[in-house]
């Protein structure tokens, strides 16, 4: 089944959100009891959630068709509760019900901006060096790296500048599955982080075209990207299985970069005199 797009039909980002997450959540997980027979869906039914939360059926069927356009915080409070939301879950729906509740479309910017490196950007992943560096924008595309910041990314470039995108790669690229050690959850944080940019900025026609063909190209992205999970970068370290220097493990860390449209300068770091920083040595010559 193809991936629903951003601001496709449906309804609002908001009953899009819900109607995912309600899937997701068992009766057993929110102390429901069904008894015998079999059910038609897995997750909780609309009047399973609108009782968890204290509202009416009506309301709430409202608020997952995109009718109701004004949910109070303490409603949201209750369906997060309710969805069993983690912290980053419960921020992107609160900031669904606050885009819901505005008749002014967000501000985007210009296209160029997106792509456009901010003054001195390709100093600093000079400066960085050894250790690799790269700067994404909002969707991954990869607008700058140092050497080591493509090196650990083997066969990216033989992609075209325009084409290089890290949910493209993870997906798509033949190299990247045996690359990351751990794939599976690599693949879930990249749709997960495009998924909340994605919720905000539903109708983006850079989102938009991204997603098309993920979802065209990738199972596992349709499948992912219709969990509707989301969540903000957290540092964490990754092992790479590089076809190169070997297995390596890596902390991974990352800034905004201000000034920007939503730029992010993501290094990889290894201890000096360990395998893992000789082998970024030995990739960054």
């Amino acid at each position: 089944m193809a991936a629903e797009q951003p601001g496709g039909n449906g309804g609002t980002e908001l009953g899009r959100f819900l109607r995912a997450r309600r899937a997701q959540v068992t009766p057993e997980h929110a102390g429901i009891s069904t008894g015998p027979g079999w059910r038609r869906i897995p997750g909780l039914r609309r009047e399973e959630l609108a009782a968890l939360a204290g509202v009416s059926v009506d309301y709430y069927i409202r608020l997952e068709r995109g009718k109701e356009h004004r949910p109070s915080p303490a409603v949201i409070g209750a369906l997060a509760s309710a969805l069993r939301l983690d912290a980053a879950e419960y921020g992107h729906l609160f900031d669904l019900a606050l885009r819901a509740t505005s008749t002014l479309p967000r501000p985007r910017p210009a296209p160029g901006a997106m792509r456009t490196p901010a003054p001195g950007t390709d100093l600093l992943l000079e400066r960085l060096r050894p250790y690799p560096a790269r700067l994404l924008n909002r969707t991954m595309d990869l607008l700058a790296a140092n050497r080591g910041g493509l090196r650990t990314l083997p066969g990216i470039e033989d992609w075209p500048a325009e084409h290089r995108n890290i949910v493209r790669y993870v997906f798509l690229h033949p190299t990247a599955h045996k690359l990351f050690a751990d794939w599976d959850a690599v693949t879930k944080g990249c749709v997960a982080r495009l998924r909340a940019v994605a919720g905000l900025e539903p109708d983006a026609p850079d989102l938009t075209e991204l997603v098309t063909e993920m979802a065209a190209e990738s199972t596992d992205f349709s499948r992912l990207w219709d969990r509707y999970e989301v969540c903000p970068f957290t540092a964490t370290s990754k092992t790479l299985h590089h076809p190169q220097v070997g297995t390596i493990t890596l902390q991974v860390q990352a800034m905004q970069v201000e000034g920007t449209a939503g730029h992010r300068l993501v290094t990889y770091v290894a201890e000096p005199g360990t395998a893992d920083h000789d082998a970024l040595i030995l990739l960054d010559r």
